[in-house]
Order: C-alpha cells, then sequence, then structure tokens
C-alpha cells in the first residue's frame, strides 16, 4: 500500500489476469482491484482498489533508502507452507545491475540471504527503521546455491510511478540500443586508439534504435553524461563502488536523452543520443495477454512470440524460427515474423492440413511486415487467388471466393467465434514505407538479441 488508494505487487503475479480481489490481513472480505499498469521489465504492477472499506484506517508504507552491503532486511509475505503471513530476515548480500526474469532485462537488484518463496513475490521487503526498501521478486536456485534471493529496489519502484505519473500509463525502460565489448586487453584498447584505461566498443547497433543515427560499429564510448565509463563496463556508484554501464541508462525515462563521449578512429567527440525502449523482434510477453491471429479458409496465422515458443515446445517450432528469436534484430519498428500456426482441416484446405510453424513472406507478390499488414492485404485482395509464399520456396494458393464461404463453417465446426482477434479489426496504418528496400531473407546477427542468451562475459547488450 503506497498511497492514493493505489497498491504495488509483481507483474508476473498478474500477468493473465481477468479479475484481481485483494484482501488485508486479519479481514475475510476480499476487494476487487483493477490493474493500473503493468511494467513488464521491472516486473512491477500498479492496483488501485476503490472501496472505502478497504483503506480504513490504512497507513502507506514509507520508502527507504538504497542499502548497503549487510544492513539487515526483512521479508513480508505468503510464500508456500501455510496461509497467515510469514515473516524472515536476512541482510543485504550484493547490489548491482541483476537480470529480471520475467521481463528479459536488466535492472538494479538487491540479493538477500532471507528466505524468498513462491508466493513471496510482491510482498515488502524493510529495513531496521520499517521503511521498505523494495519489492521481494525472484530467487535463484541451484544445487551450488542457497538463499540467493532478490528484490527491486526502490528505485526501480521510483522510476516506474515516476513514469506511470507523467505518461498516465508505463511506457518503460529505456536502452541504447547497442552490443558492446569490454576493452580490458591492452593490445585492444591501442588498436582501436583509446590512449586510456576506459571505453566499451560497439559491435553491434539496433536498426529501430535512434543510436543507429548516431554511432557506428567500431565506435568506443568513453562518457554517458560526462561519466567516465571504465574498460570493464562499469562506472562509479556511491561513494567507493562501481556499477555495470547500463546502470545509468536504468536512470532515464523513454524520449530522454544522453549525451556520449566517443572514439572514433583515434578522435574524440560528443554525441547527443535518444533513448527509447527496446523494440523486440520477438516479443518475451504479448501485450494485454491475447495474441493476435487471423484465420484464413482454416489457416491460421499469429506472430512469432516467445510465450508461443515455449507452449509448442522448441522442437516443434524448428531450428530455422528459433535461431531467428535468438539472434534477428527487427530492421523497422512495427516489424513481426508471422507464422502459420497450424491448419483447420476442411475441404477448401486440402493439401495443407500438415504444414505448421512455418512462416509465411509474401502474400500475392507483397512482402508481410506484420500480421496487421497480412490482414490488410487479404481484406483488400479482389484477385481470384489468395497466393501464400512460405520459407523454404513452399506456396499455398487457395480460391479466394470458396475461402470466403468457408470460412463461416470452419468457424463454426471448430468453434471459434471470430476469424481474426479484435485489434485486426482497427484500420491498418502503414508506418513503415514498402519496405521494398529491405532484403527478403533475413540473414541471422552473429551474436544473440538478448542479455539472457549471450555466453560471452565480455558481450552485453545496453
Amino acid at each position: 500500500m503506497i498511497g492514493g488508494r493505489k497498491l504495488l505487487t509483481n507483474a508476473h503475479c498478474v500477468e493473465h489476469d481477468t479479475q484481481v480481489k485483494v484482501k488485508r490481513r486479519g479481514d475475510d472480505t476480499k476487494y476487487v482491484a483493477k490493474v493500473l499498469a503493468r511494467g513488464i521489465d521491472c516486473d512491477i504492477a500498479l492496483l488501485s482498489v476503490e472501496s472505502d472499506d478497504f483503506w480504513k484506517d490504512v497507513e502507506p508504507l514509507r520508502f527507504g533508502r538504497l542499502p548497503h552491503l549487510q544492513d539487515a532486511v526483512t521479508v513480508v509475505g505468503y510464500p508456500l507452507g501455510g496461509d497467515t503471513i510469514s515473516v524472515t530476515k536476512g541482510v543485504v548480500s550484493r547490489i548491482e545491475v541483476t537480470s529480471y526474469a520475467h521481463g528479459s532485462s536488466d535492472l538494479l537488484g538487491i540479493q538477500i540471504d532471507a528466505a524468498i518463496n513462491p508466493g513471496n513475490s510482491g510482498g515488502p521487503a524493510f529495513n531496521d527503521q520499517g521503511e521498505c526498501i523494495g519489492v521481494a521478486f525472484q530467487v535463484y536456485r541451484s544445487d551450488e546455491a542457497e538463499n540467493i534471493g532478490y528484490v527491486i529496489p526502490t528505485t526501480v519502484v521510483s522510476h516506474f510511478l515516476t513514469d506511470y505519473e507523467r505518461n498516465g500509463k508505463y511506457t518503460g525502460f529505456p536502452c541504447l540500443g547497442v552490443l558492446l565489448q569490454k576493452l580490458e586487453n591492452p593490445a585492444l584498447r591501442t588498436c582501436l586508439k583509446v590512449q586510456s584505461n576506459e571505453g566499451i566498443l560497439v559491435r553491434r547497433v539496433e536498426p529501430t534504435a535512434d543510436a543507429n543515427n548516431v554511432l557506428k560499429e567500431g565506435d568506443v564510448i568513453v562518457s554517458f553524461d560526462d561519466v567516465h565509463v571504465g574498460c570493464e563496463g562499469t562506472v562509479p556508484f556511491r561513494s567507493s563502488e562501481r556499477i555495470a554501464f547500463r546502470f545509468l541508462i536504468s536512470q532515464k525515462f523513454a524520449g530522454d536523452t544522453a549525451e556520449l563521449g566517443i572514439i572514433r578512429e583515434g578522435t574524440l567527440m560528443k554525441a547527443k543520443v535518444v533513448l527509447n525502449p527496446r523494440v523486440h523482434l520477438v516479443p518475451y510477453h504479448i501485450d494485454g495477454g491475447q495474441p493476435s491471429y487471423l484465420i484464413i479458409a482454416g489457416l491460421v496465422f499469429t506472430p512469432l512470440s516467445e510465450p508461443l515458443i515455449d507452449e509448442e515446445c522448441e522442437d516443434s517450432i524448428g531450428l530455422k524460427l528459433l535461431t531467428k528469436a535468438r539472434y534477428s534484430l527487427a530492421r523497422f519498428k512495427g516489424e513481426q515474423i508471422v507464422i502459420l500456426s497450424q491448419v483447420l482441416a476442411n475441404e477448401v484446405n486440402i493439401g495443407y492440413e500438415d504444414m505448421s510453424n512455418q512462416q509465411v513472406l509474401k502474400f500475392n507478390g507483397a512482402r508481410i511486415k506484420n500480421i496487421h499488414h497480412l490482414a490488410h492485404l487479404v481484406d483488400s485482395c479482389k484477385d481470384r487467388y489468395l497466393c501464400f509464399e512460405f520459407e523454404d520456396n513452399y506456396i499455398a494458393v487457395l480460391e479466394r471466393e470458396e475461402s470466403a464461404a468457408a470460412s463461416s463453417c470452419i468457424l463454426r465446426d471448430y468453434g471459434i467465434p471470430a476469424e481474426r482477434s479484435s485489434d485486426l479489426l482497427k484500420p491498418y496504418v502503414d508506418s513503415v514505407g514498402d519496405g521494398d528496400d529491405q532484403p527478403l531473407d533475413r540473414e541471422f546477427g552473429d551474436s544473440p538479441v538478448s542479455n539472457f542468451e549471450i555466453g560471452i562475459d565480455g558481450l552485453l547488450w545496453a
């Protein structure tokens, strides 16, 4: 309870909600709560409760400062093992940029040795003064380690709340959109004409990032808003600590500008870049929780996403699509990998029944940009035939009028209420041009698109 009739919890606790109910300790009445915002990247959700009875005699939590190592911490929640409230105590073990499993992101995190178990998620962590220093959200499980739990610090919570208050919605933590390599090797620094023991090397720039107009592969970033960046990819933190360079980026908001000091071919220069949330070609989560889909004569099309990969299992998805998901970047905002997920068998689609999880590249000769674009192309088609071109040179052709006549029968037979998801009912707006200057066959990148996939310690996305 943070005041203003609002509550905080973890985003993963309300990810697929249809109705959220909350109750106070010692009260058997459940109250309906409304989810105001979800921060997938920071695993925080903001809720509100309208009932006056729920807020009677409630005092909001007081947020405390970022703790130091060995500071005492108390975690409160309702973990497995019982129904009543649980209180566990420990100390702060580590404070650093941490991988947030739910959002596949990297933000400041507090590691503690107090027990955190399923059910603790979304519960507060307190210091000795009774101030809330963060929100419990995940635990590291391994046969080689124990008592490693993580808390979202109040700095991240405050960023989330400020973002929501500024914009009326949550827009997300920004990124620079570059793959960086540490410069710890002296010969590498000398080769790049870097005189001092600082800087990180730009190895790749996302096409959709503003940095793509500013940075080049081979540039060396030596400062961020006049804060010097070390050759191991860290910056000063508090009085005598160092922390990952990405921490500075996370202190900004989407749309903010940062000034970079870069060395390009031995010349030091300054450049300004706009920071925005990262664009994932294959999203880790689906906005709104409901996937987009389009059914044409029993052919079910949908965008490729990580939840779909998890549901179908990697073997069913196939190596080529998995490689694209792990190694390919979006070439423009709004781009999706559209796949034929399955075929609902009917006389009209004889011969295509066994097709599944194949990327569709073209419709009647036009390149497909995303699922909404495909729906627009089909709706505006006046040709006799609907021609779908898939990867691996496979083609599927349907007779347009025959397909339209069969659609209602197919939907009825399979108990499906609509031929498309509600988001595809909106008018299509083309904001990316025709894209004819882009190659159709995407080349796989030479590095993973997520820090979760990178196996080399010297590389990192920021």
